[in-house]
């Protein structure tokens, strides 16, 4: 099922339930989804690497502003961007576990021979494509720096 059709889906349940916080977040989706679908030169659907990006997108969005709310202390508003983030995280990958992480990268290592910190671009490079959405790129960067080091 694409992502848009499950959205659509769980935008109903969440009318069924009046549950409010989780329809708006929900339409958030829907939205960042039709917009890049009628986006100038759109096809007018959208590939499964486009979805996940824009979700992708969407969730580091919601924890920088729910960072800056925290810093602030807006703790009303750091729970509204929580709780939207917990949504967006439910239709996006499984993220991978540190130890994941490590054993994925230095397979990818491996694969493309890098010795040392000089091929850290060749690896990254390999690495954004294959763990695209599985992994943060700034934990990626950081594990990479220290498996190459």
């Amino acid at each position: 099922m694409s992502l848009k059709l499950s959205v659509e889906s769980e935008i109903k349940k969440a009318m069924l339930a009046k549950d409010k916080d989780r329809l708006r977040a929900l339409r958030s989706i829907k939205s960042l989804i039709m917009l890049e679908e009628t986006k100038g030169g759109a096809a007018g659907s959208i590939s499964e690497d486009e979805e996940l990006k824009l979700l992708t997108r969407a969730a580091k969005q919601r924890k920088d502003s729910a960072d800056i709310y925290q810093q602030q202390g807006r703790e009303d508003l750091y729970a509204v961007e929580m709780a939207e983030l917990e949504i967006i995280s439910e239709f996006l990958p499984k993220q991978l576990t540190e130890e994941e992480l490590e054993a994925a990268l230095k397979a990818i290592i491996a694969e493309v021979g890098a010795e040392g910190p000089k091929d850290m671009g060749k690896v990254m490079g390999t690495a954004t494509k294959s763990l695209a959405g599985k992994a943060d790129g700034k934990a990626i960067s950081a594990k990479v720096k220290s498996l190459l080091s």
